[in-house]
């Protein structure tokens, strides 16, 4: 069983990486920042359909602190849409703000109306740690689904990331007679692999979810992880494989008790050349920001140590003995694990 840092450290935000998000269009001027959101008069507990307690709280401000925030909230929103363009915005308004009160990050939730239709979106309101942005900026890379996010200072601000809990999804819809537990098992085969390419930890079931899509004969499946403060941070190679968390075992059953070693072994490879072709078609983006991860700092010492010596006996390599920090050692993997793909060789990664 793994067992998850206590307390993940904050990792502020570098120079290097601030200039990679102004090149890559990421970091613009925001109406609101994350402390301003922080000065709320009152609260209540924000239960879910079924009564259950979410453990997010709805967060009420004076009143005219709430109109200004409700007019930067919405510009937000449109900077995340539209880059800005606010004439398709003047139906919206803010509905609601949520605090989430579990875990590290301790977002903010803001649930955007269409006073047209009551049609809802949300985007996130975050403090900038740079572990979690180099795990945003990866995922958009190197993975199937493309991420919005902007930086301001010390805010982040990330789109919603629609999909069914991980959780939810294990226990309410896995044994839907219309699921199909084949390609369930298929999608964590290739979820798996991604996270532990690219070094993403903790995706226990809470912090991932599943999207859904009904095809003409049957349902597709796409595992979207929600949660990137543990991008390259803890030590133990095991972090890194969604497979070992106890919170996945029915998902890892249905993996053993479906599919066969070769067909495993099929999914892992389909899904490096897929990872490969992305790599290919945003190595130069890539590479700034492996160099930028590279002079960051973004893991303990004793950690980077421990992970170091656990990817060099689990790749049989001493190359990566030699790796000095959290960087050195995702580039390594990539390259490791993506070597039978043929620009890598060459490639200044």
């Amino acid at each position: 069983m793994n067992t998850i840092s206590k307390k993940k450290l904050f990792y502020p935000v570098s120079a290097g990486l601030r200039k990679y998000l102004r090149t890559y269009d990421r970091e613009t001027q925001l109406p609101v920042h994350y402390e301003d959101l922080l000065h709320y008069t009152d609260s209540f507990p924000y239960f879910d359909t079924k009564g259950a307690d979410t453990l997010w709280e709805t967060v009420m401000y004076e009143q005219q602190s709430q109109q200004e925030l409700n007019k930067g909230l919405t510009m937000i929103y449109a900077l995340l849409k539209t880059d800005g363009d606010m004439s398709v915005m003047e139906h919206l308004y803010v509905s609601r703000i949520d605090y989430c009160t579990f875990g590290n990050s301790n977002p903010f939730r803001v649930q955007i109306m269409n006073q047209l239709n009551d049609n809802y979106d949300y985007f996130y309101v975050k403090r900038a740690d740079a572990s979690r942005i180099y795990g945003l900026e990866l995922e958009h890379i190197l993975s199937p689904g493309r991420l919005n996010y902007l930086v301001d200072e010390d805010s982040l601000i990330e789109e919603h990331i629609a999909g069914i809990p991980g959780d939810a999804f294990i226990k309410d819809y896995i044994n839907r007679k219309s699921a199909n537990k084949v390609r369930i098992a298929k999608e964590f085969v290739k979820f798996n692999e991604r996270c532990f390419v690219r070094l993403l930890g903790d995706m226990r079931s809470y912090n991932y979810v599943v999207d859904v899509t009904p095809d003409f004969e049957d349902e597709q499946y796409r595992v979207r992880p929600i949660d990137f403060d543990q991008q390259s941070y803890e030590g133990k190679k095991t972090m890194y494989l969604p497979q070992f968390f106890k919170d996945n075992n029915v998902i890892v059953d249905l993996v053993l008790k479906l599919l066969k070693p070769d067909v495993v072994r099929q999914y892992q490879n389909e899904e490096r050349t897929l990872m490969f072709r992305r790599l290919k078609s945003a190595r130069y983006r890539l590479k700034d920001l492996i160099d930028c991860m590279r002079k960051d700092t973004i893991s303990t010492p004793e950690k980077i140590a421990q992970l170091r010596q656990e990817l060099a006996e689990h790749h049989k390599s001493d190359e990566f003995l030699k790796c000095k920090c959290m960087g050195d050692l995702v580039r390594l993997n990539l390259k490791t694990i993506l070597v039978k793909a043929p620009v890598l060789a060459n490639d200044k990664l």
